[in-house]
């Protein structure tokens, strides 16, 4: 998986293709997927949400710059994949799920594998974790309509949001947007496609 789907895409990061190959991702699917977990498309893991493609995971974590020693938001903790890389790689990680069976799965099969250091928390995280911001990374792994302004406000300066954007059931645009002394930097990077995100992102 990663000689092929990530080296071979370009990405070089040693930490994160370390990080890759040591995260058991057949562990963090249902069962009746796991002959597929290691393949180039994204999966379902139920109550129709998805666990990424695992290329699309080491992009998002390759333009969120996250380094060992990083705290890290996670929005959209699903299987508990991307904690779990993030995790791998000496980040401290703080992820939401708004679905709470996904939450309490990914909460056990995260602690079973061994990693303290993922906090996972159920609830609605367009407003992110206020308590435990500032953040050196937010990763969304669900597309809002439009950026969560509160998401921005918990990066640290320096710090990166990367985020899908766009409306329900179309192509979405994966977006970075860097805390600056003065502001935010925004920079599109590529089309995705990811599940809608829930809760207050569809009320506003």
């Amino acid at each position: 998986m990663v000689r092929s789907q990530i080296e071979g895409r370009g990405i070089r990061d040693p930490a994160l293709l370390a990080a890759m190959r040591a995260v058991p991702r057949h562990e963090l699917v249902p069962e009746v997927v796991r002959d597929a977990a290691y393949a180039d498309h994204a999966l379902p893991i139920g109550f129709d949400q998805t666990i990424s493609q695992p290329y699309i995971v080491a992009l998002m974590t390759t333009l969120a710059a996250v380094k060992r020693g990083d705290k890290v938001l996670e929005v959209g903790t699903g299987s508990g994949y991307q904690a779990a890389v993030l995790a791998e790689m000496g980040a401290r990680v703080f992820t939401i799920e708004i679905i709470d069976p996904l939450a309490r799965r990914a909460a056990a099969d995260l602690e079973r594998l061994g990693y303290p250091s993922v906090h996972v928390r159920s609830g609605d995280g367009y407003r992110g974790w206020p308590s435990e911001a500032p953040f050196d990374a937010v990763i969304v792994t669900a597309a809002p309509p439009e950026v969560p302004e509160p998401l921005k406000k918990q990066l640290k300066v320096g710090g990166r949001l990367v985020v899908p954007v766009g409306a329900d059931g179309g192509i979405q645009e994966l977006r970075v947007i860097t805390r600056t002394a003065g502001g935010f930097e925004e920079l599109p990077t590529a089309a995705v496609r990811f599940v809608p995100m829930t809760g207050e992102a569809q009320r506003r």
